[in-house]
Parts: C-alpha cells; structure tokens; sequence
C-alpha cells in the first residue's frame, strides 16, 4: 500500500501529487505579506520579510513524518521560484534606462567601473586567502572545476548594488536631482549590466555544468566540422559565444521593438501586450542558457533591455511588477530562506565563520571605497564622494540573486547565504544614516527635505493615497 502522500500514476507509485505544493505555497504567501508588512513599517525592505517568512515555514521540517515541506513538494517551490528570479530581473532591464546610459559623462563610467573592481577584487583576495592559507574547504566544486573561480565568484557576488534605499533617501533629502544623485543612479544602471555580463562569463569560463546547459552551440558547429577543442580555444568559445548572443539581442530588438510599438499603438493597455512580453522574456532567457552557455538570468535582463525602448514599457513593466510581486517573488525569497535548512552550515566551523564576517566587511567598504575613489576621480569633493560611495553601497536581491546562481552552479558554498543577508540588512541600515550625514546642509537642516515632508503629508492626507497598494516596494538594483 502506498505511503502517506504517494499516489498511483501509469500503475508506478510517485512521491508526491501535485496538490500538495498548494499548502507551502499558501503557508509562505501568507507570512511572507505578515512579515514584509512588519519590516515595511521599522524601513527595512520588504525582501528581509519574504525571507524571514522561508525560515518560518522551514521550521515545519523539523516536525517528526511531516508531509508538508518534501523534496517533491521543494521541486515544485524551485520552478516557481526560478520564474521569479527571471522576473526580476526582466523587470529590471526594462525599468533600465538606456538613454541615460548613453548619455552619463566620464564620470559614471568611472564611478561604475571602481564600483565593480573594488568589491569583487577584495572579495576575490579573501576568498583566496581564507581558501589557500587559512584550510577553507571548497569540496561543493564539480570534479575538474579550478577552485579560483570560486574565489572569483565570491567577488563577483558583491559587485551587485541596489541603490533603491539610495533612491528613497535622495528623495527625502530633496537630492535625487542634484549632481551626487545624478552620479549615482547612472552609474547603478551601468552597474547592473556589467554585473550581469561577469556573472555569466566566470560561470562560463569555469565550466561548472550547474549553471549552464549541457548543449553550447557554437562548440557544436565546431565539432561536427571536425574541429576540437582545448583549453583555449574553449575560452575563445565562450567569449564568441557572448558576442554572438548580444549581437543576436541586438538583431533581435530591430525586429522586436516596432512589433511592441504596433501592439502598443493598436491596443493599448490590452492583456495580450505582457502576455507577449512575458513569452519573449522566457524565450531569450531559454536561448541564453540552453544555446550560449549564458545564465538564463541574463538572457532575461537583457529581454528587458530590449522592451525598455518600447511605447508599451511602462504597462508591460506595471503588469510584470504586479504578477511577479503578488506571487512568483515572495516564493522566490522563501525559497531561498527554506535552502538554508539544507546549507551544510557549521557554526563550529571557524574558519568558515570569519571568513563571511570579513566577506561583509569587505563587501560593506569595497564599494564605498570603489565608488568613492571613482568620485574623487571624477571631480567631486570628498564629502560628495562619500555620499557617492555610500549610495552604492546599499544591497538587496540582485546580490540574493547572484550568490543563488552560484550557488546553483556550485561555485560557491551554500552555507554564504546567511552572511548575504547580514550583508542586505548592515547596508540597509547604515545606507541612509551616513547619506543623511554626508549630503544634509551645513546648518543641520534642509529646506528641501522639509518641503519633501510637507508634500508628503498633504499627499497622505488625500483619499487616493489611501488603502493597500499593489506592493511596488520589491527593491530592484
């Protein structure tokens, strides 16, 4: 007689029916909205509440024969969460603004460039130390994967940025316009793309089968040719195979981009426009991975980067936002939280233990140095080049993001996901206290921050502004 929760399917017992996902599901959308709430009103962002929701629903694994939390009911939790990190991030190219890219001085790409170096080479260094001199293990790699991507990985991971906090803060100061704000934001969009582009290639270049598919196209045109391929001419293949990928982005939003025009001129605000989008952002994150060897993740940003100059963008953007928040997101972040019950974590483990607090420090300073320097290089003085520094510093779920596809791709050990989040919480705290330091007028006040005040009551005060939103505050990078 089958077990409790098995059920017959083609006359072979399974370990799992698909109903069952529907009680974890339900248990973590309900705490996840619970907690998001809570942390919404002390200024914490809302990720931290979908996360704490993942370790409260974990906790029903350590019930004795439960049936709740399986590793078939964790399947069906992992595909939704995977489309809610593609989501993300196609939301996240589309609200890029490329105009803006192309239009930033020196001074961004500078800001930018220091921005990403700093971290991921301190992160880099201290991964490599602690992994060479100091015993840390690294026995999650794949047999034959050179243990220096790992350290690389590690770096990479804090290149991520999240200047959302930044954002509110600005605002409040009456300094989202000025110079220094100016400065940041650019240079976070241009931030997000390369972060996006390393991701890819160091998970490429290592060769790890977790983060990728087992098909790469263009090696598959050099093999049945006759060719073969060495340790070279593999990382030429992968550099060309990114290429190949952009330049088929590029192609493709010739082709793209006037369809999305039409449909928006024909039928605005019509559901088919987001169906549409959604089909293409699943289709070029397939293409991605399954033929060019790139995370998928990125094949969907870069979906977004290409509907990012459309007329519909702002609905497609809108609708993404309100299926991505209502659902797939908070099951994304739970899901995370829910893996780290799974995380060979040992708190006894000491040389583990200092290494992540070390990787927050230097994960917290690599970009207000970076950035910082970047400004000081760019003109500006050193209490604007601080405040630069700091904006950059904040972090939310794209750093999530980048350290579960690592993690996926067993670059790195899964037992780093809690010092991510200690990362998230420090920058988001400290973010605003030393930007409100940095950028506040020298007599202690700002009349800008107390007309922002001002508005902000008048605009509470409005029948409109009240009742729940549609929870728009899932902080985007």
């Amino acid at each position: 007689m089958p077990e409790l929760g098995a059920f017959m399917l083609n006359g072979e017992v399974s370990d799992g029916s698909p109903f069952m996902v529907l009680l974890p599901i339900a248990l973590i959308l309900i705490a996840a909205k619970v907690f998001a709430l809570l942390f919404q009103k002390i200024k914490v962002p809302q990720v931290i509440g979908f996360l704490v929701a993942g370790l409260l629903v974990g906790l029903i694994t350590f019930i004795p024969g439960e049936t709740i939390i399986t590793d078939y009911t964790m399947n069906g939790i992992d595909i939704l969460a995977k489309i809610g990190v593609v989501l993300i991030l196609f939301s996240a190219g589309i609200e890029t603004d490329l105009k803006a890219v192309k239009s930033v001085g020196k001074a961004a790409g500078i800001i930018t460039t220091l921005g990403v170096a700093v971290p991921l080479a301190l992160g880099f260094v201290v991964a490599f130390l602690f992994r060479e001199y100091a015993g840390m293990e690294a026995s999650f790699l794949e047999p034959g994967v050179n243990p220096i991507y790992s350290d690389i990985y590690y770096g990479v991971i804090l290149t991520a940025t999240s200047v959302s906090i930044t954002v509110a803060t600005l605002k409040e100061l009456g300094k989202l316009e000025s110079k220094v704000g100016n400065a940041i934001v650019s240079a976070a969009i241009i931030d997000d793309i390369i972060g996006i582009i390393t991701l890819s290639l160091v998970i490429s270049l290592s060769g790890s089968s977790g983060g990728s598919s087992d098909f790469n196209l263009l090696a598959w045109i050099i093999t049945s040719c006759g060719g073969s391929l060495n340790a070279t001419t593999e990382v030429i293949v992968i550099i060309c195979n990114m290429a190949l990928f952009f330049g088929l982005s590029i192609g493709a939003g010739f082709l793209v981009r006037p369809i999305f025009n039409w449909l928006g001129r024909k039928f605005p605000h019509h559901i088919r426009i987001p169906i549409f989008g959604f089909a293409f952002c699943f289709l070029w994150a397939y293409l991605a991975q399954g033929f060019f060897q790139i995370a998928d993740i990125t094949g969907a940003y870069i979906a977004g980067l290409i509907l990012s100059s459309t007329q519909p963008k702002g609905y497609i953007d809108h609708r993404t936002e309100t299926t991505a928040n209502v659902f797939f997101i908070p099951i994304f972040f739970a899901s995370v939280a829910l893996k780290m019950y799974d995380a060979t974590f040992d708190f006894s483990d000491i040389t583990f233990l200092l290494f992540g607090l070390v990787w927050v420090l230097v994960g917290a300073l690599g970009k207000v140095i970076g950035a910082g320097a970047g400004g000081l290089l760019s003109k500006f003085n050193l209490r604007e080049s601080g405040a630069i520094g700091v904006g950059m510093m904040a972090r939310a779920e794209v750093l999530i993001v980048t350290a579960q596809t690592g993690i996926d791709a067993r670059l790195v050990s899964s037992s780093i996901m809690p010092f991510t989040l200690i990362l998230i919480l420090l920058t988001s705290f400290l973010t605003p206290i030393f930007l409100k330091l940095l950028l506040k007028n020298k007599n202690g006040d700002d009349s800008n921050n107390r007309l922002e005040k001002t508005e902000a009551k008048e605009t509470a005060d409005t029948p409109s502004s009240h009742g729940d939103s549609l929870d728009k505050q899932v902080i985007k990078s």
